[in-house]
């Protein structure tokens, strides 16, 4: 059985990627370090499972490099990072510390790695680092111009990956994904926080006139494109996974009030509100998805619709999810700057 490290293994995209690759009979080490964002809800049914391990590790510790030689993984993909741009708004050093010196000392380890065993490294990143884009999309050989201290953070990580595949010839490559979406997703996050709001009878806070446009992709569809791109990828190459579909904030609430009225009867509170904007806000995120359809035959198979009903039954049906986090987590207003 083909041994594969994760990164941030906890987390919502991390978590979903392991339920794909036990599935596609790899034995996964879900390397975490253990924040307010990772949960062990997510991994629940593959505590036990025999293709599955758990070690507590921050990617910026020594043990790293130990971890990685014991297991000789195959592929090592890095999902270890802060992704929340209001908690990077009020608090950037911890941005700095896992997305920048974290992703630094992994690069290390795998360097010293991957010069006596043959495994692959993929960075996740986001579409973030090319900040606003008002028209058209986004290809990958785009500009970055980040816009807050997360996404600064990712385009520093991404140029650090591309330098050690060019000065040291690591085998790695980089993805930037669009807005994901889906079970398990911290309900700091627009989605998730929403459903909340719905299930505890809350109205639905949505910045400045909920006009920031974001290109929606379902989870699973994600984890697929990086298993893709793990597997028929081109080392040193650089990835958009996107599904070519825009929504903005307001047509993102309406959607789920409608969803959610088909399941639930919704409380006289569920309503949207407008709230001050955060500092920054980028206006319109959108990916030219194009290279990985043409080059690897990847293609997004859930419309939002479909997902957007996927993702609100499994909040529904597992309201112990927001039961296993801090509420303050959940509630509290980060990002006025």
């Amino acid at each position: 059985m083909k041994k594969v490290i994760i990164t941030g293994g906890l987390g919502f995209i991390g978590s979903n990627l392991i339920d794909l690759l036990i599935s596609q009979n790899y034995y996964v080490i879900n390397i975490d370090k253990v924040t307010y964002s990772s949960n062990f809800y997510n991994i629940k049914e593959h505590k036990n499972s025999k293709k599955y391990k758990f070690i507590k590790c921050d990617i910026k510790d020594k043990k790293l490099k130990k971890i990685i030689f014991k297991y000789k993984p195959v592929g090592i993909f890095n999902l270890a990072a802060e992704t929340h741009v209001d908690r990077s708004i009020d608090s950037p050093e911890s941005f700095i510390q896992s997305n920048i010196i974290g992703v630094f000392n992994l690069l290390e380890c795998f360097k010293e790695f991957s010069k006596r065993y043959n495994s692959k490294l993929v960075h996740i990143s986001t579409d973030e680092v090319y900040g606003d884009i008002l028209s058209g999309r986004s290809a990958e050989n785009y500009p970055y111009s980040p816009s807050s201290p997360y996404a600064a953070s990712k385009a520093a990580s991404d140029h650090l990956v591309s330098s050690y595949v060019r000065t040291y010839k690591i085998p790695a490559i980089i993805t930037n994904c669009s807005n994901n979406f889906g079970p398990k997703q911290h309900p700091e996050k627009l989605i998730p926080k929403l459903i909340y709001n719905i299930l505890n009878n809350k109205p639905l806070p949505i910045y400045g006139k909920g006009i920031n446009s974001r290109e929606w992709i379902y989870v699973k569809d994600h984890c697929e494109a990086l298993l893709k791109i793990f597997r028929k990828g081109k080392v040193g190459e650089f990835y958009n996974i996107g599904s070519n579909k825009n929504l903005n904030n307001l047509q993102v609430s309406k959607e789920l009030i409608k969803v959610s009225k088909n399941i639930i009867k919704l409380g006289k509170k569920v309503k949207i509100i407008f709230v001050k904007d955060r500092p920054g806000h980028d206006v319109r995120y959108a990916l030219n998805s194009n290279k990985i359809k043409n080059k690897l035959g990847w293609f997004p198979r859930t419309n939002f619709r479909q997902g957007i009903k996927l993702t609100f039954d499994w909040y529904y049906k597992n309201t112990k999810y927001y039961k296993s986090l801090s509420k303050k987590d959940i509630v509290k207003r980060l990002g006025n700057g």
